[in-house]
């Protein structure tokens, strides 16, 4: 079920994040999307377990996922930034 959870939050952080950082290069469509929120959950997972926010075994919430994708975004736009160039 947990898996199911993380699908369901990754893909509502990929939609906020999406309207928080729009950019030209950014991922669409739903899978897209989907993806990016997952992503940015286990993105906020990992730094806040080893910035020692969380505990191991314990995931980031909505708004951790939703700071993740953010930086997933950002790092999207760099990197397709500079192939474009």
């Amino acid at each position: 079920m947990s898996i199911i959870w993380t699908i369901i939050i990754g893909f509502l952080a990929g939609v906020v994040a999406k309207f928080i950082s729009p950019g030209p290069n950014e991922p669409s469509g739903f899978i897209l999307t989907t993806i990016l929120g997952i992503i940015g959950a286990f993105v906020a997972t990992w730094l806040g377990q080893q910035i020692g926010w969380y505990q191991p075994g314990q995931a980031a919430g909505f708004i951790g996922a939703v700071v993740g994708a953010i930086i997933v975004l950002v790092v999207w736009g760099i990197v397709t930034g500079r192939r474009a160039a």
